[in-house]
């Protein structure tokens, strides 16, 4: 068990395969003392700032060493407010379809979908709209807000891991970028195979450390960045799964569909081409594709 020390804990074993065989793997570069709501909403762009990072010498996973609790982190993401999220649905809409009709060549007939880390709701709507039951979890009031207003969604309010969820209940379970948000990655997973029924299904998308794109760009792969506490690789990730009961059944690189707005307002040099409505609205009317390789979508089994 790790120790917690004020808001946060140090952790004496992996948090994947329990080893306590782990060195140093990269050094922070921001202060942790200062972390903020702001450093840790979906669209920040603090890219390369990282916590103290440890690398399981036996399993490989890479994790925060401190690492903010769970209950200080969830205390943060309350408090997020991100329109700029929501003003890329029509993006993320695509992203999420793809994610849905693979679930549903698993599971033709539909049934019960609970999602994690809900957000404002898309992927809880766009399912509803395909006839599935749907549910989640979502910590922002903002976020909550929205997808009842918006998308006529009520998403629970709390944290995943000790929200009161029927065991053995739900057809599949979709946590989109999320396990690399949590220091506690198995009580999650745990909690994702306890609330399934048998044969039900988990959908992950995470980053994958060892891919091609994070060794070329180093500590400027967009990935490293203060919200992110935990990092996998295909070898960790299949540990961790394994490990809370799960059988992996397909794996894929993800891919994300963002507006060309989106992504030059992610960077300070590009800001001068989308100052004004009319070159704004330019850009925002554009899609790109981004096949980077960098991110697994798994599909596991319970």
């Amino acid at each position: 068990m790790p120790k917690i020390l004020n808001s946060f804990i140090s952790f004496e074993s992996c948090p994947v395969c329990l080893s306590s065989n782990f060195r140093t793997f990269k050094q922070g570069t921001f202060d942790l003392l200062r972390l903020n709501k702001n450093q840790i909403k979906i669209t920040d762009s603090d890219y390369g700032k990282i916590w103290d990072l440890s690398r399981c010498e036996s399993c490989g996973h890479v994790f925060a060493n401190p690492s903010p609790s769970p209950e200080f982190i969830q205390s943060l993401y309350s408090k997020i407010e991100d329109p700029l999220y929501e003003e890329e649905a029509r993006g993320r809409a695509r992203n999420f379809q793809k994610i849905l009709s693979r679930l549903e060549k698993i599971h033709p007939d539909k049934g019960r979908l609970f999602d994690v880390g809900a957000a404002t709701g898309i992927l809880l709507s766009l399912a509803k709209k395909r006839g599935w039951h749907v549910e989640g979890v979502e910590p922002s009031t903002w976020a909550i807000k929205v997808a009842e207003k918006k998308y006529h969604i009520k998403i629970n309010q709390g944290a995943f891991e000790t929200l009161p969820l029927k065991s053995n209940y739900y057809t599949a379970v979709t946590m989109v970028d999320i396990i690399e948000h949590t220091p506690c990655a198995f009580e999650a997973v745990s909690k994702a195979h306890e609330i399934l029924a048998p044969g039900g299904t988990l959908c992950m998308v995470t980053p994958d450390i060892q891919s091609l794109a994070a060794k070329l760009m180093g500590s400027r792969w967009w990935h490293y960045r203060p919200a992110h506490l935990a990092y996998f690789s295909f070898g960790s990730l299949s540990r961790l799964l394994n490990r809370a009961g799960f059988r992996i059944i397909k794996v894929r690189k993800y891919s994300w569909t963002f507006s060309a707005l989106y992504l030059l307002s992610r960077k300070p040099y590009f800001k001068f081409l989308i100052k004004s409505p009319f070159l704004a609205s330019f850009w925002g009317k554009f899609s790109i594709k981004l096949a980077l390789g960098d991110s697994f979508e798994v599909y596991a089994k319970k």
